[in-house]
């Protein structure tokens, strides 16, 4: 199965304790909700930040309130939507890791997710940048070695990006210090602190602004233009093939029109929720989404990401059916776009397909969780490529 139940139940049980989470949402309750409820990264996230301020447009021109729930790394940002104690997550590039089922979430209790997706902040910042203290020297992703860098505990996607970025700057984790922090929000303080140097960021999260603004000040590890150095492009590309270039304007000091910051990005946050969610509802919040734009643009940078033309409607994940009614009644949506998204629902269920029977293998074998993710790996490449799809990755690489 897609979505398993088991030892989900007592993460959850854990995360309701501290977050004060209701029951699970009725279907009556999703229909005409008084309340949506997202789940997005710490406060001082830019993802956290921006749903706040779709949130409070929706308040001032809906009526609908928008509770953010605070998380401290990827796993726990999904966990209340697979448990359907909260609508959509302000997401980040783990959405898609868990559509794949890699890194954490190829623990036994994971597996594929049917993710969906209405929407993203396609904007001027760069999503996930190696963001350092400017005075341990870093300038580009090749100055990365011997530094003291962040992984973040239950993060695949953080502690992804920045193995991309070490790829690019033909590094691995064994030429750093890998110090481990047990949240998002840990590892910018380190940094500010002056007890690591790099960790992920967008350029225009709070804790750069606070890192600009300390006497450390901040600099966001160059990632050289494709065509200078097309080699450290393909090497990033085959960690993270989300991510595509871009120069940013929107940042922390000194980032800005005048000095760009370039680098990699992705749409961010990705406003997430799951197939089995309620059409209706998933239609109108992707119309608060759209239409709200003009009162929450430029309440925090990047929101501008979030208009309708600049969405990419082709990308590596399906939308949902409720988004996908508002495209269309837009006139955004075309036949070719449908067989697109189309496909993307039909890699997820090939790799539903592969995620049972590696199940039914290990089971047959009675491996242990600790070599479960080479199985996984294996039967996943061999069913998505006999489904004519590209895996990403053929080996375990986490």
């Amino acid at each position: 199965m897609m979505t398993t139940k088991r030892s989900l139940a007592a993460h959850l049980a854990a995360l309701v304790s501290v977050l004060l989470l209701g029951a699970p949402l009725t279907e009556a309750q999703t229909r005409v909700p008084r309340t949506l409820v997202w789940t997005a990264y710490d406060v001082g996230s830019a993802g956290y930040s921006q749903a706040a301020s779709i949130g409070n447009a929706m308040q001032t021109k809906e009526g609908t309130t928008l509770r953010v729930i605070p998380a401290g790394n990827d796993v726990a940002r999904q966990i209340p939507l697979v448990k359907r104690t909260a609508h959509f997550g302000a997401l980040g590039a783990a959405f898609f890791l868990s559509q794949e089922g890699v890194m954490e979430f190829s623990a036994p209790e994971w597996g594929p997710q049917q993710v969906r997706i209405l929407g993203a902040a396609w904007a001027a910042f760069n999503t996930g940048a190696a963001s350092c203290g400017a005075d341990s020297g870093i300038k580009t992703v090749y100055d990365l070695k011997g530094k003291r860098m962040a992984w973040v505990v239950g993060a695949p996607a953080l502690n992804l990006n920045m193995t991309a970025f070490l790829a690019a700057g033909n590094l691995g984790w064994k030429d750093v210090q890998k110090l481990d922090f047990p949240s998002w929000g840990a590892a910018g303080r380190a940094v500010i602190e002056g007890k690591a140097d790099c960790y992920i960021a967008s350029t225009n999260s709070g804790p750069v602004y606070e890192l600009a603004s300390s006497p450390r000040k901040y600099s966001a590890a160059v990632v050289p233009e494709p065509t200078r150095d097309p080699a450290a492009w393909e090497r990033l590309k085959k960690a993270a093939p989300y991510f595509e270039p871009n120069a940013a304007t929107i940042g922390a000091p000194p980032i800005s029109k005048d000095t760009p910051h370039q680098g990699a990005t992705y749409g961010y946050p990705i406003v997430t929720t799951y197939a089995w969610q309620d059409a209706e509802l998933v239609y109108q919040q992707t119309r608060m989404l759209y239409e709200l734009f003009p009162v929450y643009k430029a309440a925090w940078p990047g929101n501008e990401g979030f208009a309708l033309e600049a969405q990419r409607l082709k990308w590596v994940a399906p939308y949902h059916e409720g988004a996908v009614r508002y495209f269309k009644e837009k006139k955004v949506w075309t036949a070719e776009l449908e067989r697109y998204n189309q496909q993307l629902v039909r890699r997820q269920e090939v790799l539903g397909k592969a995620w049972d029977r590696a199940q039914d293998e290990a089971q047959k074998q009675k491996l242990g969780t600790a070599k479960f993710p080479e199985l996984w790996m294996k039967i996943r490449t061999e069913e998505l490529k006999q489904a004519g799809f590209d895996p990403y990755w053929e080996t375990k690489f986490w």
